[in-house]
């Protein structure tokens, strides 16, 4: 019924840039929030930013706050994680996810989202 569908990610060296983005597809009217989170090989899923769907109040980590920003466009169900002055720490699988009407957790939570991608390889080299 839905698809989150990650792109743009990709090898980059330190204090670069680079955007990756999320198209959603099937029924996305009940999309409340749509967030990133990130998951390197042995690491726990860490939060990275969120923004909810019609206000647009963004979160973000206090590890990528000042350095990546997210958006959103609402006609395109698409989400963008614009990230700069990347870091080696950086490095991870960057997943998109959406967040249904109804749920009350917090954005900062994996268990806020009922919608998950398979996520985008981000590598950032020293």
């Amino acid at each position: 019924q839905v698809q989150l569908m990650e792109s743009g990610g990709g090898l980059v060296q330190a204090g670069a840039s680079l955007s990756v983005s999320c198209a959603a597809s099937g029924r996305t009217d009940s999309f409340v929030a749509m967030g990133w989170f990130r998951q390197a090989p042995g690491e726990e899923r860490e939060f990275v930013a969120a923004i909810t769907w019609h206000g647009g109040r963004e979160l973000y980590a206090d590890s990528v706050k000042g350095r990546f920003t997210i958006s959103r466009d609402g006609a395109k169900k698409t989400l963008l994680l614009q990230m700069n002055s990347l870091k080696p720490e950086d490095t991870a699988v960057y997943l998109c996810a959406a967040k249904k009407f109804g749920n009350g957790y917090s954005e900062e939570y994996e268990s806020a989202y009922a919608y998950w991608g398979q996520g985008t390889q981000v590598t950032v080299s020293s």
